[in-house]
């Protein structure tokens, strides 16, 4: 499997160049198997979307909704197969709509401003894997969260073009979605997960 070759392969040459205890190679492992997929989810939906005439469009919602993920964060899949099925309708379903709808005025300002007040309250939601330990990193994380939700609003309202409006706002949408309490609740995993350690 190249997954499994590509993993061990980097492994064994990071044992070779330095000295690492187990525990360390495990979490080392576990980095480089999710840079391995996420790089191979990216590629596979890529070349899809170019298939289906949608590679703008899906590569725009790529960037606006990973540029509100690296400080929000939020739910992630416990299973790779159930990772690649959501992240397939999203990625390439999201783009679909955005290309093909038009929504009124309202919407453009009502539904982000409902997206702000979610990140208000439950950004950024960590999960089991990568708890937020740290206080003041969670505080950092949040003013930055609403700081790109405040300019995508801002995007929203002032640009015209409709393709541009529409990807940032389900770029908000998806992105409160994985930060939702309930979200984490239907999928059965924990949230919050930092209260069981001591800051």
């Amino acid at each position: 499997m190249v997954k499994n070759f590509v993993v061990n392969s980097s492994i064994n040459l990071i044992k070779d160049l330095n000295k690492y205890d187990k525990t360390q190679l495990e979490e080392i492992k576990y980095g480089i198997e999710a840079i391995y997929l996420s790089f191979s989810k990216v590629i596979v939906i890529l070349i899809i979307s170019f298939i289906l005439g949608i590679f703008k469009e899906t590569l725009l919602f790529l960037l606006t909704f990973n540029l509100l993920r690296i400080t929000a964060f939020g739910l992630h899949a416990s299973k790779s197969i159930w990772c690649w099925i959501t992240s397939s309708i999203s990625f390439l379903g999201i783009p679909l709509i955005c290309k093909n709808f038009i929504f009124n005025d309202l919407t453009y300002i009502v539904i982000p401003i409902i997206c702000l007040i979610c990140f208000l309250l439950y950004a950024p939601a960590d999960t089991i894997k990568r708890p937020l330990i740290n206080s003041k990193k969670r505080k950092i994380y949040k003013f930055l969260s609403i700081a790109t939700g405040i300019i995508y609003l801002t995007l929203i309202i002032l640009l015209d073009n409709i393709l541009i409006k529409n990807l940032l706002m389900f770029s908000l949408v998806l992105e409160t979605i994985l930060i939702l309490p309930i979200t984490y609740k239907i999928f059965k995993l924990p949230y919050k997960n930092y209260l069981n350690y001591k800051n």
